[in-house]
């Protein structure tokens, strides 16, 4: 009993280490340097280990209770699900970026002094835009902020703001539930002790993504306060890296672990 106790305890700092992982990071990251506040991030990372909780609780369970098999194909397409999450993650980074630099260089078009530079909010994100000083228009139509296609429609809705980390974290977990849930199932014999288990693996993933979320938006924070630019170079590494992670899982994945090439691999661990 205090074996299985302890085993069962011991979820909640596995969880802490499980959301380290690289891939939920980089991803995490995407979304955090696009909120320039300590208090943003916080949520950002507590809205991310809830989802990927909710998702490794449900599947989980599935495997634990009623002894579900998910064959090595379906567990592999879960993985390639956020290998293409990283992917659109870090071009919805860049497309951002490369959208305020074109604003720049049409301000540049326009001769010294046509244009200036302020800030004002879309929704949630604090953002700076060139501004025509003699016909004090914007540089850019209202449609064309220097954010992504659902920012610029959805970016002033609080339930999108909830619901962007909330689905990035379920399709995290649904990579790695398979897996937490079998070890579970393997080294501990009672089901209801498994599901305490998973549930405390929950929560330590929680509690571990809102510490990481929190450094990346204090140097987020810090960066905003000192220089726009030097949050543009954040923004645009995040998206760099997430876009580059998640070519090379989606290659490991498809090619090395056999999704696409017939002879899939076992699911691994997160």
């Amino acid at each position: 009993m205090v074996a299985v106790l302890s085993l069962t305890l011991l979820g909640f700092f596995l969880g802490m280490r499980h959301a380290t992982d690289p891939d939920h990071v980089v991803a995490i990251s995407t979304i955090v340097t696009r909120q320039p506040t300590i208090r943003a991030a916080v949520v950002i990372g507590g809205l991310w280990g809830v989802g990927h909780s909710l998702t490794i609780m449900a599947v989980g369970g599935a495997i634990v209770l009623f002894t579900v098999v998910i064959p090595p194909r379906v567990g592999l397409s879960m993985e390639m699900a956020v290998a293409l999450m990283l992917i659109v993650l870090g071009m919805w980074n860049l497309t951002g970026i490369l959208e305020h630099i074109r604003g720049f260089r049409q301000s540049g078009r326009n001769g010294p002094g046509a244009f200036h530079v302020h800030s004002y909010n879309h929704g949630s994100y604090g953002r700076r835009h060139a501004l025509d000083r003699g016909a004090e228009l914007h540089g850019h139509r209202d449609d064309q902020a220097t954010v992504s296609w659902l920012d610029r429609r959805l970016g002033s809705l609080s339930v999108y703001q909830i619901l962007r980390p909330l689905i990035v974290g379920l399709v995290h977990g649904l990579a790695g539930s398979a897996a937490v849930a079998l070890l579970v199932l393997a080294l501990i014999k009672n089901p209801w002790w498994a599901m305490a288990y998973l549930v405390l693996f929950g929560i330590g993933t929680i509690a571990g993504m809102m510490l990481i979320t929190t450094a990346i938006g204090a140097v987020v924070a810090y960066a905003s306060s000192r220089s726009s630019r030097i949050e543009r170079w954040l923004r645009l590494a995040s998206g760099v890296l997430s876009l580059g992670f998640g070519l090379f899982l989606a290659y490991q994945i498809a090619v090395v672990d056999g999704l696409i090439t017939g002879d899939p691999s076992a699911v691994s661990l997160q």
